[in-house]
């Protein structure tokens, strides 16, 4: 009788959370060998392998309301403070950086925001945004499109960016010259097209993109779509194939190893 008394009060543990939840695992099991407790432990996750995947589907759903959360719109601080307030706002709090024009850029810092200094840029337009690293999504970009005087934005690294969300960033054409997209996961060709109505950008980084199939042809295309940018795709020419007349003059111009 003592092995399912070991399996009920294991059940607690998993569902408290957190690392102390693995640890009181572990301590509610106490067998007599280590062959026995692994044994037992393994009798459990197959007993329990409904209670896995449901605590597998509670993580998830945890962590898309977590996104959910961070991309809110702050109307109450837009109606108060204004526009510019609020979009600067939305930045700070996902820990990227933004710059009001003819000012040092604004980061948070341990001890919270800044707010004191935010508060008085009510009338002040925002040139630039970094949020590189944010948890930005299509909902979340509701709180920089409206910004038209954004002259520069960065979007590198930021896990939730996806072509969907370049199909949005029409409406930032007037202004927008510098954009950078590099280490996006979630960016393709598909994307990348969207963004021929930016034809004020003047810089344009779409390096380290890993959902586009082939980096050389896709620069070379966005560059035609965009003549008046650069566009940098960190040597992405060089994954381009040599045709066969190339690939003959590039082999004659190789020092044969001795």
């Amino acid at each position: 009788m003592a092995a399912p008394r070991a399996s009920l009060s294991l059940v607690t543990p998993v569902w408290n959370g957190g690392t102390s939840g693995i640890r009181g695992l572990s301590r509610a099991v106490d067998p007599e060998g280590s062959q026995w407790k692994g044994r037992t432990l393994l009798q459990f996750l197959t007993h329990r392998f409904y209670d896995v995947e449901a605590m597998r589907e509670y993580l998830l759903q945890k962590q898309v309301l977590k996104v959910q959360q961070k991309n809110r719109s702050f109307a109450y601080i837009k109606e108060r403070y204004g526009l510019y307030i609020a979009s600067a706002y939305f930045v700070l709090k996902q820990g990227g950086a933004v710059k009001f024009q003819d000012k040092e850029w604004m980061r948070p810092h341990g001890r919270g925001l800044s707010s004191g200094e935010l508060w008085k840029l009510q009338e002040v337009p925002i040139e630039a945004v970094d949020a590189s690293g944010c948890a930005i999504n299509y909902q979340g970009l509701d709180n920089l499109l409206a910004l038209k005087e954004l002259q520069s934005l960065s979007l590198q690294r930021c896990p939730h960016m996806d072509d969907w969300c370049l199909s949005r960033l029409y409406q930032l054409a007037d202004s927008l010259q510098e954009l950078s997209l590099a280490g996006c996961p979630r960016i393709s060709e598909r994307g990348l097209a969207c963004l021929h109505h930016l034809q004020n950008l003047r810089r344009l980084n779409i390096s380290d993109l890993p959902a586009v199939s082939n980096p050389g042809l896709t620069q070379i295309l966005v560059e035609e779509m965009l003549p008046n940018c650069e566009v940098l795709g960190a040597d992405w020419a060089q994954g381009l194939k040599l045709g066969p007349e190339e690939q003959s003059r590039d082999t004659a111009r190789s020092p044969i190893p001795a």
